[in-house]
Formats: C-alpha cells, sequence, structure tokens
C-alpha cells in the first residue's frame, strides 16, 4: 500500500509521522495473507500490531483530551486492548490470530484516520505538558512494537515449511574477533536513569546506588560454533546444567537446539529474515531462552551477568549503532546486536513509582516470573538504545533476538 510522505512543524509530531510510516514500512513486503497469522500464542498478528498502536492513541490521548470523543468503532475497544484491565475487557492474546475482521483495508484507513485526529490535537495541545508526556509515551510504545513487529514476522515466515525471505539481499559479512574479559573492582556503583528532561519508561529510575562484588564480563558474545561444541557435548542432556523447571521445559517439548536452527545437526543450517542459510559458525547464537543460557554458562563453568553488572560494564564500552540489518552479524556483547539475558528477576527499583492512572499497568504488572535482558538487538529503534533500558521476557520464551554473554567471578 501506498504510504504518504507528509511533514509537520513540531519535532515531536514529526517524529510521530516518521514512526508510523516505519511501522507500514516493516510490512510492505508482507502478502495480505501473512497479517493475520498466528503461529504462538505469545505471537500478534502483523494486523493487530498496527490496530493496537492505533487503538493506544484513541483510548490514551483522543478519548482523554478531547472529550466527548467518539470511537470509530467500539469493538476495537475491545478486539485492540492488549492487557489494560482498567480499560476494559480485552481479546485474549492467544486468539488474535483469529481476527480475521476488520480486514487489513479497514485497519490501514483506521491507522490514517486517526493520525489525522491526533495531529490536529498536538497542534491544539503544543504547550499542554501533560500531552506532550503522553504523546512521547505514544510515541515510543509503537517504536517498541516495531520491535516486536519484526520479531512476530520472523516467526510466522519461519514456521511455513516453505520457509521464504522476508529481505532478499545477501547477510552481512559475520565480524568476529577473539573475546577479551573486563575486570570491575568491587564497589559501589550506580544504575538506573537520573534523567529528568529527556524520555525513560517508568521501570528505568530511580538513579540508585549498587554493591557488587568484583567480577569479570566477557566483551563478546558466544558463537553459534561454541553453542554447537555445547550440543555435541551433550548439552541437552545433562541435567545437571539446568534448572529444575529449565530441565522439565526442554523434556515436555522435546528442545535440542535453538529455535531456529534445522532439525539435521550434521548439516546445520538457520532460518533468518534473508531466508535459510547454512549455519555461520562464527556468528553470534540466538533466539536463546534464559534456561539455555544458563546451562550453556554452566556448561562453561561460568554464569550470566547480573543486569548491574551489565549496566555497570557497559558504561565503560560504547554501545556501537551499526546499519540496519536483519540479523545478527558481529559477536560484541556491547554492540546492541542481540539482548543479553541476565540472571536478574524482574523486579522494580528501590523508589520505584509507576505511571499514573491507566498507564500504572504498563511496565509494574509484569515484575514477576520474568527475567532481565539488556542491550538491545538489530531490531531495536535507535532511540531505545540505552545502558538504562530494561527489557523483560518469560525464561523460556525465545522467538526474540537473545544472545548470550558471560560473566565470572573474581576468585
Amino acid at each position: 500500500m501506498e504510504i504518504e510522505a507528509r511533514e509537520i512543524s513540531g519535532p515531536l509530531e514529526n517524529r510521530f509521522i516518521k514512526t508510523r510510516k516505519q511501522s507500514l514500512l516493516l510490512c510492505e513486503s508482507l502478502e495480505v495473507e501473512d497479517f493475520v497469522v498466528q503461529p504462538l500464542p505469545e505471537v500478534s498478528p502483523p494486523k493487530w500490531h498496527l490496530a493496537h498502536t492505533t487503538w493506544f492513541l484513541e483510548e490514551l490521548l483522543l478519548n482523554k483530551f478531547q472529550p466527548p470523543y467518539k470511537f470509530h468503532n467500539e469493538s476495537y475497544r475491545k478486539l485492540f486492548n492488549s492487557y489494560y484491565k482498567t480499560l476494559g475487557e480485552h481479546w485474549p492474546q492467544s486468539n488474535r490470530g483469529q481476527l480475521s475482521r476488520p480486514t487489513v483495508l479497514e485497519i490501514y484507513k483506521y491507522r490514517q484516520t486517526v493520525e489525522d485526529e491526533i495531529i490536529n490535537l498536538a497542534v491544539l495541545n503544543r504547550w499542554n505538558n501533560e500531552f506532550h508526556d503522553m504523546f512521547e509515551l505514544a510515541v515510543n510504545h509503537e517504536e517498541q512494537h516495531q520491535e516486536l513487529l519484526l520479531m512476530d514476522i520472523k516467526v510466522i515466515l519461519g514456521s511455513n515449511p516453505q520457509l521464504p525471505a522476508y529481505k532478499q539481499k545477501l547477510r552481512p559479512t559475520v565480524q568476529s574477533g577473539k573475546p577479551e574479559w573486563k575486570f570491575f573492582e568491587e564497589g559501589v556503583y550506580q544504575i538506573g536513569t537520573s534523567e529528568k528532561n529527556s524520555f525513560h519508561f517508568d521501570n528505568e529510575s530511580p538513579r540508585h546506588k549498587v554493591y557488587l562484588q568484583s567480577f569479570h564480563i566477557c566483551n563478546k558474545l558466544i558463537t553459534n560454533g561454541e553453542y554447537l561444541n555445547f550440543i555435541n557435548d551433550g548439552g541437552y542432556r545433562n541435567a545437571l546444567l539446568w534448572k529444575s523447571i529449565g530441565h522439565d521445559w526442554i523434556r515436555s517439548n522435546n528442545i535440542k537446539k535453538p529455535y531456529y536452527w534445522n532439525k539435521d545437526l550434521s548439516a546445520p543450517a538457520e532460518y533468518t529474515l534473508y531466508g535459510e542459510n547454512d549455519l555461520d559458525l562464527n556468528a553470534p547464537v540466538s533466539h536463546i531462552s534464559y534456561f539455555e543460557a544458563d546451562a550453556f554458562a554452566r556448561w562453561m563453568g561460568m554464569r550470566l551477568p547480573t543486569e548491574q553488572e551489565f549496566e555497570v560494564a557497559s558504561e565503560s564500552m560504547p554501545l556501537v549503532q551499526r546499519e540496519f540489518i536483519f540479523h545478527p552479524s558481529d559477536c560484541g556483547a556491547f554492540n546492541s546486536q542481540l539482548w543479553v539475558w541476565t540472571q536478574s528477576q524482574y523486579s522494580p527499583y528501590p523508589g520505584y513509582r509507576a505511571y499514573a492512572g491507566e498507564l500504572n499497568e504498563y511496565n509494574g504488572k509484569f515484575m514477576c516470573n520474568q527475567f532481565v535482558l539488556k542491550g538491545g538487538c538489530i531490531a531495536t529503534p535507535k532511540r531505545h538504545y540505552k545502558r538504562t533500558y530494561r527489557n523483560f521476557f518469560e525464561p523460556q520464551q525465545r522467538w526474540m533476538f537473545s544472545g548470550i554473554c558471560l560473566a565470572k567471578d573474581d576468585l
């Protein structure tokens, strides 16, 4: 579908338009049939992402700052509400693929209509600080969904036995190097954000002190070749390497390899957004669960870093943002090509204050049974590459772009 090019006067309004356009650009190479598929319960169809981010604008901006507001379709309030219990009933996440209607064309029209209304509202509220803060969050919210959108598209295409490519391009050349271990002294450090005049999510603050024992952290991600050695050494069969529930998970789901590797490990291949390719042993291993990352670290006689250690370490190593690609090609742990698992449970910082009102449910409600990932990945929007960013997933999940960074104690 043709994407209209527009230029608006305000910087946030312009960022809003560019962000909305980027969501559609990510869907340009899809066929209309791809927009409704849901191979896994946690995966959302692309059509749903496009509609949900528009529902967010209607519900939390237009409805609040333009009363009395009439919704474009009352049924959308249920169908495209993700999990906000305070905003009413929502359609079950696992059933989003059942929604053949509204059509893709209807969703595109819905997006365009709401965008126009938002721009008009933004002009009228340019000096309204409350509106500005909500508007900025809405833009960042859609950017978060762009990463999810690319993750979900990969599952949709990778679940098809034809293994269609998302992009018809050559994979980037792998860049690797010898791992280096960085040492950090025992002491008191600060993590989290103290920035009050620039955007950050509520779970990134407040900045606070943490005490860390001395530790080493590796500046390189684990490669496919190293992970293949773990497999060939019986890593998935060695119960001593696994958390109890992790061992139950691999046995009940017959997990024997990373998510997108083919079954024939004598000639391993990997599905990527460029299509299926022979496994590059020097590329970073990706789409790894917390359970797998933790077991590999134990096999190496090491451990995963804590989120505090990773954030402190990242302060001394630059986050290198490279040209946008669709598959990781560099094993540098701090270059933001793969999220890395930490051993830290996702929980609030001391003094944490959730967003007020309906947005109270944005992050805080997920602070249970999830683990923190740090760094960023190839699908992360540029503005979200921050040392304080806290991503989080359940320990068995691995459809996201996740990898392994190792740490060890100073013994």
